[in-house]
This record gives structure tokens, C-alpha cells and sequence, in this order.
């Protein structure tokens, strides 16, 4: 019998297993990833997969074609709806059996139903997006805690994170694919390099292998974590983890093996932190569905956003005024990448201080982040914006005090806003306040900010205490 490994987020051979399984049962296998929609758009209009996105996905396919070659398994990518391609491919192939990893997201989950309702294959899945496996958890996904760090001491009390699996061995028969199957990568236009960063679990585990063992960065990883400029500042892991080019479980069981070799400290225990903080997005987002995705959030909070389409515009291509801001801004649209840090000021800034709806922001990152996990994103958009887990004080990041404390020297934004690298160090996070003939005359061509921090902030901040007390 053949079998048809269905890759999707996961595009790996290690600890892998929907292919473990399969090569442990079937003499034959391939592996087929299907193409989402390019055309495909959010609510607001923006493409779901950025120029920067397509290129990291199809390195990550490049490269997963090569390495499931060496197991005697050939890589077919197609394009069309999952049931008609895997049942056209079935009869080609005579597959019997098809072998999947499951998602959370609606879509990705839409998926799943028509394979299961319009296909006679046989069809297995399995879960494996997480470090934390659902069925270890003390308790089920519907009753997880709302706030984090009661699921961190739950689950730290009585830790258990599997092993990774290995690397199937190579098959001893391998399936002759036809010509006109051997062509979909070609599909994908190449677009730029995102970083520098380029997809696929060789990369991916060069990257861990860098991070801990080559630098020993991992070791001031909790020191390090809040930069926005260089490489090294913080792992770089979150694209891989994204499209499933490294597992959660590897990750882990490397960061364990530098604890017991090098040494463990907070820093090493905060990269595991980062790691159940994916988890606890992930298993929230299975408990509450699609109330992610609604406008009031997870909590339902009833805040009268706008979409004032100017003001996306401005925030988007980084003309805000607010330098932090508008380098974030840039940043992510030249690179499809932004920190942590800069992802929490900007998202802050959209939704406390120009008062539009979060779910602009949220699909723009959407569109653009070449690490975008959507259980995350959606998750973290609602955590920022006020509406999500621990819903409970209007919580704001200053971007004049956040710039001044984790760029003091104006690095960062001197490297993305061209307009103001002239500037003094001293006086680039104060360019929103300072007085304007002064200004005018270090700046022709920055634009005025879009709003008074402090007067937006408090005009907000009434809002959302008043949408609190309903």
C-alpha cells in the first residue's frame, strides 16, 4: 500500500510524526504540500502571503524536497482544493492512505473537514504544533486558564515534554512521479531574502546550532532579548517554528542539552519561556475558536474602533512621526521581519493612541511576518490591544520612553528612517515634542506626528476604562 504525507506547517523529516508513522508502515510513500490561494486577501484587503513570505516557504520546500530525497521520498507541490488534489493523485499513485498533522485556525481546519467528507482515502492525523502535547496538560484545552502565568506554574509542577522523533530510515521502493507533477515549485515566483534569513530545517538547524553551541548567545538571551537591531539579539528561531522547519520539541531537547553542558541559567530558561508562551496562544486559541478573531476579542469588549484609512496608511508605510514606530514599520516591510519589542510599541500605538481597530494591525502582520503563526498573532493582537487574555487595565507602551531605553543611541531607527540619520542622538526620540521652528530647521522632509501622544493616550484611555465597566 502507498501513502501520501500531507505537509503543511511542519516542512521537516525530523521529529515528524504524520512521516515517522507512515514510514514506519508503508514501502512507498510521497509527499505533497498544497498551495494556498497567492491571490488569497484579509477582511481589510491585504495579501496573505508578502513577497517576503513566499520566498521563505519556497526555500523551505526546496529544501525539504532535497531531504526527503535521501529517504526515497519524492516532494510533489500542487496547486487546487486538498480533497480534488490528493483524489487525483490517489488514483495516479494508487495511494491508499493519507497521513496529516492537524491545525487550530478555522481555515486551516476547513481543510481538514473536506478532506475528510469528500475523499474514500484513509486518513490519518495527529497533533504536533506544540512543545506541551494537549493530552499531557493537567487539564483539557477547554479548561485552560485565561492568564499565563497560571498555566506556566501548572504545567512547570508536573513537566512533561516528549521526545523528539528521529528521522525515518530510507524506504526500500520509492514512487516514479510523473512530469507534470515535478513542476510546482515553479509556481512560486522567487522574491526577496528575508533578514538575512532563509527557510528550511538545514537552515533552520544551523540556526539553532548557532544560537547555542557556536556563539553561546543563547547564555545572555534574557539580557539581549529587547534589542531591535542586530541578528543575535534574540534566537531568530520564530520563522522556523512558524512553518514547521524546526520543531518545538528540538528546540527544547538542544536548549536541555547546553543546560547540562554548558550552562543553565535565566537566559536558557527564558528561550523555554518564549516556547510556552507559543504554547499558551496555541491552546487558548483551541479553546475559544473563532472569538480570537472577533472585534471584541476574546473578552468581547466593546470598543468603538475606526478605520480611518489615512492613518492605516501612515501607519503601515512608517510615516507616523513617531520614530520607533516608523522604523518597526519600515523594517517589516523591507524584511517581513520586526522584534518582539518593536511588534508590542507599534501594536500599542495603532490601537491606544490612534484608536483603530486591532484587526487592521493584526492582518497587516498577517500579511507580512515570515514568522506569523495566526494562534500568536491573533493572540498577542488581543492581548495588546486591551480585549484579550488578563483583559483587565489599559495597558500602553510609551514609544518616546521605549525608544530611549532600548535604543538610547539611535541605532535602530537611524538604520530604517533615512530622514532623520543627520539627527542628534539626544534629540531623535524627543522629534514629536520638540518646538517647531527648531525642528524645521534639522527637518524638511519627516512628517509632523499624526497625533499628541499624551492627549491621545488619555482620550483612549477614557474609552477603554468606560468599554471595561459595561
Amino acid at each position: 500500500m502507498n501513502a501520501l504525507v500531507w505537509f503543511r506547517n511542519d516542512l521537516r523529516v525530523h521529529d515528524h510524526k504524520a512521516l515517522y508513522e507512515a514510514a514506519s508502515t508503508h514501502d512507498s510513500i510521497i509527499g505533497v504540500y498544497v498551495i494556498d490561494d497567492f491571490n488569497a486577501k484579509t477582511a481589510h484587503g491585504f495579501l496573505k502571503h508578502s513577497e517576503h513570505k513566499r520566498q521563505f516557504l519556497k526555500e523551505s520546500l526546496e529544501d525539504l524536497r532535497k531531504r526527503l530525497e535521501t529517504l526515497n521520498i519524492p516532494l510533489i507541490v500542487k496547486e487546487g482544493p486538498v480533497s480534488e488534489v490528493f483524489d487525483a493523485l490517489s488514483q495516479r499513485y494508487h495511494i491508499d492512505y493519507v497521513y496529516y498533522h492537524r491545525e487550530i485556525g478555522d481555515e486551516e481546519t476547513a481543510r481538514e473537514k473536506d478532506l475528510h467528507n469528500r475523499t474514500s482515502l484513509n486518513v490519518k492525523s495527529f497533533f504536533q504544533k506544540t512543545l506541551l502535547h494537549p493530552d499531557d496538560l493537567p487539564y483539557s484545552t477547554q479548561n485552560m486558564p485565561d492568564v499565563f502565568t497560571h498555566f506556566r506554574k501548572d504545567v512547570e509542577r508536573n513537566w512533561k515534554v516528549r521526545k523528539p522523533l528521529p528521522v525515518p530510515s530510507r524506504l526500500s521502493k520509492r514512487i516514479q512521479i510523473q512530469r507534470e507533477d515535478c513542476e510546482g515549485l515553479n509556481v512560486i515566483k522567487n522574491g526577496p531574502s528575508s533578514i538575512p534569513c532563509i527557510g528550511g530545517e538545514t537552515q533552520g538547524l544551523k540556526r539553532l546550532n548557532y544560537y547555542l553551541f557556536d556563539s553561546d548567545a543563547i547564555a545572555t538571551y534574557k539580557e539581549t532579548r529587547n534589542g531591535m537591531l542586530r541578528y543575535d539579539d534574540s534566537s531568530k528561531l520564530s520563522p522556523y517554528l512558524a512553518y514547521g522547519c524546526i520543531s518545538p520539541r528540538t528546540v527544547y531537547e538542544h536548549i536541555k542539552t547546553y543546560e547540562a553542558t554548558r550552562i543553565k541559567n535565566q537566559s536558557t530558561y527564558w528561550l523555554v519561556f518564549e516556547l510556552l508562551w507559543r504554547d499558551f496562544f496555541s491552546f487558548i486559541h483551541c479553546k475559544v475558536g473563532n472569538h480570537l478573531f472577533r472585534v471584541g476579542g476574546i473578552q468581547n469588549v466593546d470598543i468603538p474602533w475606526h478605520k480611518n484609512e489615512t492613518d492605516i496608511v501612515k501607519w503601515i508605510e512608517g510615516r507616523t512621526g513617531y520614530p520607533l514606530v516608523d522604523a518597526a514599520m519600515r523594517e517589516l516591510k523591507q524584511t517581513g521581519y520586526m522584534s518582539n519589542r518593536a511588534r508590542q510599541n507599534v501594536a500599542s500605538f495603532l490601537t491606544k493612541n490612534l484608536g483603530i481597530d486591532w484587526r487592521v494591525g493584526a492582518e497587516w502582520f498577517e500579511s507580512q511576518l515570515i514568522d506569523h503563526d495566526v494562534s500568536s498573532n491573533y493572540g498577542n493582537w488581543n492581548y495588546i490591544a486591551g480585549i484579550g487574555n488578563d483583559a483587565r487595565e489599559f495597558r500602553l507602551f510609551n514609544v518616546t520612553k521605549q525608544g530611549k531605553r532600548y535604543d538610547p543611541n539611535g541605532e535602530y531607527v537611524k538604520t530604517w528612517v533615512n530622514e532623520i540619520k543627520h539627527v542628534d542622538e539626544s534629540l531623535i526620540y524627543d522629534l514629536p515634542t520638540l518646538n517647531p521652528v527648531f525642528k524645521q530647521s534639522l527637518l524638511t522632509d519627516y512628517p509632523e506626528p499624526m497625533v499628541d501622544f499624551e492627549n491621545s493616550t488619555a482620550k483612549w484611555k477614557t474609552i477603554y476604562l468606560k468599554a471595561y465597566k459595561k
